[in-house]
């Protein structure tokens, strides 16, 4: 079958295809580059903490109603951390100012050298006295864990004391040294004048930050050996406990607590699942909004072209009766009328490629997205393809069934 005169015949009533083609175009771009959006969302969402078992960790706040001076804040600190190591089934606790993925926390600039005008990288800070190496179960892959000697008491409210040496993540070491060892290297808190110099000791694998952000930052993280009081707020722990003991150690944890305190508390739990849960569930919920915008397209450019299709097959009654009554097979007129929606879907599958580039290029510079796989679109094109040939073939089998004698009744 030639191809020209059903291209012919297409031209002579442009504004049906033209719309199909435009549909199918904006349906492609809209599906690959959703998909890819969903895809990266999940894989961002199922990132490893660093933590060796996040099941078994859970954090406290804890807040004294109650005036305190500092030395009484400090004196509560190591009072709390022991009565909580002391709960059957606790496997290790610190005293944190943050928790990872509990979106709150704190970063700082990092520099290579004060005299930069820009930050090497943005880190996530954690501030402990206590060590969180091995309390959230992390692996140390370059040098050691803190010494007791560098565990350091600080006041937050008159002291600024920048630590000697610190721990962090291999993915921020790759970005300040690529290629070399950061042990014994020497980075900067801040720029300028102010920028505070410290020596990294040892190198996680990993720990996420606070705010778990959706690009490299959230696994540049800082380990600060420093127990923290007299901030005027309440006191974070972490608590990791033995596998499948959390539930009744956050229990028993509470009574404990309460029971050791000379002055009331307010306690507010929460588990490093809870805070996965709650940091990713607008991802969670965008991703099904776009999942059903893209089956709601798929619909929708189906319908269009069966209903295209059908409104054909009618107006071509005695055209098809004619072609019939010369010896024309059914497979034949199936075969035109499947080819011609092919013809309209390939003129929508290429536009759709060229248009699902462009819309990612915008998202790449405005959102900091990832460039779009190819595959995306391949796979698009190929899905698009089969839609038009499987939509189309139930109007072209009707048009095959129709009678010659019915068709050219009134020819």
């Amino acid at each position: 079958m030639e191809i020209r005169p059903i291209f012919s015949a297409l031209m002579r009533n442009k504004t049906g295809p033209i719309l199909v083609a435009l549909q199918v175009a904006l349906s492609l771009a809209i599906l690959a580059n959703a998909l890819h959006i969903v895809n990266e969302r999940r894989g961002l969402a199922a990132r490893p903490s660093g933590m060796a078992d996040e099941h078994a960790v859970f954090r406290i706040e804890v807040r004294t109603l109650g005036n305190e001076t500092p030395e009484q804040q400090l004196a509560d600190i190591r009072r709390q951390t022991e009565v909580l190591r002391a709960v059957a089934g606790v496997a290790a606790v610190a005293q944190v100012n943050q928790m990872p993925m509990s979106t709150n926390g704190s970063n700082t600039s990092l520099a290579l050298d004060p005299r930069q005008t820009k930050e090497s990288a943005v880190g996530s800070i954690y501030v402990s006295g206590d060590s969180l190496v091995k309390t959230l179960g992390l692996k140390i892959v370059e040098g050691r864990d803190f010494l007791a000697p560098e565990l350091v008491d600080v006041n937050e409210a008159t002291e600024n004391v920048s630590p000697p040496g610190v721990i962090i993540t291999r993915p921020l070491a790759e970005k300040l040294w690529p290629g070399a060892s950061a042990v014994g290297k020497t980075m900067y808190f801040g720029i300028g004048a102010e920028a505070q110099p410290t020596r990294i000791v040892g190198v996680v694998e990993n720990l996420i930050s606070a705010h778990a952000e959706f690009n490299e930052r959230a696994m540049f993280s800082v380990l600060i050996p420093q127990r923290a009081y007299g901030g005027g707020r309440g006191t974070l722990y972490a608590v990791r406990t033995e596998p499948g003991q959390r539930d009744r150690v956050m229990k028993e944890a509470e009574a404990a607590l309460r029971k050791a305190s000379p002055l009331p508390l307010i306690l507010e739990f929460t588990s490093t699942d809870e805070d996965r849960s709650n940091k990713y569930r607008n991802s969670v919920t965008v991703q099904w909004m776009l999942i059903s915008v893209s089956l709601l397209l798929l619909v929708v450019t189906c319908s269009g072209i069966v209903g295209m299709a059908s409104l054909w097959v009618t107006q071509r009654r005695k055209q098809i009766g004619v072609r019939r009554a010369l010896g024309a097979r059914r497979m034949d007129i199936v075969r035109y009328f499947i080819l011609e929606n092919f013809m309209i879907t390939s003129a929508g599958v290429f536009g759709g490629v060229a248009l699902g580039l462009a819309l990612n290029q915008l998202l790449v510079s405005k959102l900091e997205m990832a460039r779009l796989p190819a595959g995306y679109l391949v796979g698009g094109a190929l899905v698009f393809w089969l839609l038009g040939v499987i939509a189309a073939y139930g109007p072209a089998w009707r048009a095959a069934s129709i009678s010659p004698a019915t068709a050219t009744r009134s020819v």
